[in-house]
């Protein structure tokens, strides 16, 4: 898949992914075994991880993830620290967000994918997997905006 990447430190002027953009105002909340939420918010933590310094394939990674998800690509940025090289990046979904901080000198990274509506986080979990190879995954599930 071909992505653009914006210069370190700098906010991506990528255009949205395709979209399920509508006309019809909607609130996005959603509803699983009788309980209505906003999203889903996944907190997850790599172990073992590869590729973690690198802030273009991390961009790349994290945007396939984004798109597999369903979700709707606003902007990225992306830093990557000097002298020990772990990136810290975030992309704005219309949906919400996804974000990364890495370090590379311990092969750890921390993630998380909070998303709204129709949007699946857990389709995300199979890219970061090729994406990132760690030994290891931990998995956090927290649904935000419950309402009664």
């Amino acid at each position: 898949m071909d992505f653009h990447v914006a210069p370190l430190g700098m906010v991506s002027d990528a255009s949205p992914s395709e979209a399920q953009f509508t006309e019809e105002a909607k609130d996005y909340f959603v509803e699983k075994n009788g309980v209505r939420f906003a999203g889903t918010h996944l907190i997850i933590d790599l172990w073992g991880a590869t590729n973690l310094d690198d802030p273009a394939h991390i961009d790349e990674v994290l945007r396939e993830a984004a798109i597999e998800t369903g979700a709707t690509i606003l902007h990225g940025h992306f830093h990557h620290f000097q002298p020990n090289g772990g990136v810290s990046g975030v992309l704005v979904l219309a949906e919400s967000h996804v974000s990364i901080h890495t370090w590379p000198e311990k092969s750890y990274a921390a993630l998380d994918i909070f998303v709204c509506g129709v949007c699946d986080p857990y389709l995300a979990i199979p890219v970061l997997k090729r994406g990132f190879l760690p030994e290891r995954v931990q998995l956090a599930e927290h649904r935000r905006g419950m309402q009664a």
